[in-house]
């Protein structure tokens, strides 16, 4: 991925990740709270495959679309 495009992605997994904050349930192996920035990477990487910057450009409408079911499913 461009640099642009990671900038403009990580940009929005922020954003993602403010949406969530306080919203995730409790879990045990994080006693002090869950990191919903974590939550929302680990997840990118989980379905697509591989960390956000190392995703080629064509799928950035695709991972957009997959941040906002993250923030209608979870938040």
């Amino acid at each position: 991925m461009n640099d642009q495009n990671k900038k403009y992605l990580w940009k929005i997994i922020q954003l993602t990740g403010d949406y969530l904050i306080n919203k995730l349930p409790d879990h045990p192996h994080h006693p002090s709270g869950r990191n919903p920035y974590a939550h929302v990477a680990l997840k990118v990487k989980n379905s697509f495959g591989s960390s956000y910057k190392d995703l080629p450009d064509e799928k950035l409408n695709e991972i957009i679309e997959y941040l906002n079911l993250i923030k209608r499913n979870e938040g």
